[in-house]
């Protein structure tokens, strides 16, 4: 026998999947935000270990320490030409593309080095290199057109 549900049922239905999809969307927002002060942060770190004299090797060390405490999995961050120069993650060498339209995943970060966006943050999607899902927010450099991105794996959100 099928049970019919009335309008009353109905609207709860309806009521309770925007509720919970509210509650997804926020949830997004809220780690948006979390990610835009990492990535903030990382920006004048870098910049202040820049200009205290660290060399790259020991901006690295730092990062990877964060990293391996925290919930950020990743830390890529560009010199002004896009090439990643400073990076927790271990031989990789990667170039964002220069031109936000370029169509590729990385592609809108670009904007944070010609100065048209002070940061841009991706809803969290399947990563180009290896289909791992990730969350990517990224701010311009401070001392310098660059882009800072921070990555937070699905696996790590879990954690949150």
């Amino acid at each position: 026998m099928k049970k019919i549900i009335g309008i009353a049922g109905v609207f709860a239905l309806l009521t309770g999947a925007a509720n919970a999809a509210d509650k997804s969307s926020s949830l997004e927002a809220i780690h948006s935000k979390h990610m835009v002060a990492e990535a903030m942060l990382t920006a004048h770190f870098v910049a202040a270990a820049l200009k205290a004299g660290m060399e790259r090797d020991e901006i690295n060390a730092v990062l990877t320490r964060i990293a391996e405490r925290s919930a950020v999995t990743e830390f890529w961050v560009s010199d002004e030409k896009g090439r990643v120069v400073f990076t927790n993650v271990k031989r990789v060498d990667f170039i964002f593309p220069t031109d936000p339209e370029a169509g590729t995943q990385a592609a809108p970060f670009a904007a944070l080095l010609d100065g048209s966006k002070a940061v841009v943050t991706q809803e969290s999607r399947p990563r180009e290199a290896d289909r791992k899902v990730f969350k990517y927010v990224g701010a311009a450099g401070v001392d310098r057109p660059r882009i800072v991105q921070v990555g937070i794996s699905a696996e790590e959100f879990g954690k949150r």
